[in-house]
């Protein structure tokens, strides 16, 4: 773990790592209309199985693609958030897709305009808070945009998909694998204000046992409302139906209510300390029902996040009991 990469999460974290190790970027781009959504997934993986990868998920279907690349493909800026995979080109400033595999084709070009990312301090380094000074943890997590405007197209196994004026999410996993059961889920796109939530809850590996760590970043109105394990926020509740998701928090200022509604999805790669094994259902189709409220009952926010990622996994009876 360098000084460098820990106060950049956007930057490839892998030099100098022995398997089990990987590390992925997820950039989800929506249109303006809403009609068009996908998620693009690069990374790599290192073990026995060693490779780069592009994994694609068309929204509107659920239809994934997994395109593998020789590791050699790989090529991290070592320097700053930018990397190639073949002749494909990921950074801050957006994306140029150039691949054609068994598993699909997509080609074209999204600029981003300006990140607005998790802010990052020496004691506070991004999402992870102080957590990610801590080495060996099972996996690593970082927001790099909650939202930025897209301009550009791309073209996914013969449809064409115009992104300008539409809305982008930026954020990224690094480690040795997924945790044993994690629920997951974000949203930038809310009528009402420029709102914006990313939120997660999972069985986090500490010392030879576990707990149960969360981590939820509300933006609105230019303010971060953190609740994390790491501030002392509660969980009030959590629970899980067939329908979606019930979570209530509360911070020494604030309750947050947040009610993901279930929806399908389509199946992704995800990493266990072998390989890219491990089936992710997830979808970009879910709607997630935010309150901020202060203790005292007085509403400060009310809305509905659409065209929201939402992933619930592993063993949920543990996840629940904490």
């Amino acid at each position: 773990m360098s000084i460098r990469t820990t106060l950049n999460p956007g930057m490839y974290h892998g030099w100098g790592k022995k398997p089990p190790f990987f590390e992925g970027w997820y950039f989800k781009l929506v249109s303006a209309d809403g009609n068009k959504k996908v998620a693009i997934i690069p990374g790599v993986i290192l073990g026995k199985d060693a490779h780069a990868f592009i994994q694609v998920l068309e929204g509107a279907s659920g239809k994934t693609a997994y395109h593998t690349f020789p590791l050699e493909a790989f090529h991290p800026d070592p320097r700053k958030f930018a990397f190639l995979v073949g002749h494909n080109c990921f950074d801050g400033r957006g994306i140029s897709l150039n691949t054609e595999s068994n598993e699909g084709r997509i080609t074209g070009q999204v600029r981003f305009g300006g990140l607005n990312p998790w802010p990052v301090t020496r004691l506070s380094p991004g999402i992870m808070g102080w957590y990610a000074w801590i080495p060996r943890m099972e996996c690593y997590h970082g927001v790099l945009s909650f939202d930025h405007p897209l301009e550009g197209d791309l073209e996914l196994d013969g449809e064409e998909m115009d992104f300008s004026g539409g809305h982008g999410y930026i954020e990224k996993d690094w480690g040795q694998a997924f945790p044993d059961a994690w629920i997951w889920f974000q949203s930038n796109h809310f009528k009402d204000a420029r709102a914006c939530i990313t939120a997660s809850v999972a069985i986090i590996p500490w010392m030879g046992s576990s707990f149960r760590g969360f981590i939820v970043g509300f933006w609105l109105d230019g303010s971060l409302h953190r609740f994390a394990t790491y501030t002392g926020a509660k969980i009030e509740l959590l629970e899980i139906t067939d329908a979606g998701v019930g979570w209530v928090l509360r911070n020494r200022t604030h309750r947050l209510t947040l009610r993901p509604q279930r929806v399908e999805g389509g199946l992704l790669r995800g990493p266990s300390r072998v390989d890219m094994g491990r089936r992710v259902l997830e979808t970009l189709n879910a709607r997630v029902d935010v309150r901020l409220e202060t203790l005292d009952g007085s509403v400060v926010f009310e809305g509905k996040g659409e065209h929201s990622g939402l992933e619930v996994m592993g063993d949920m009876p543990r996840l629940l009991n904490g």
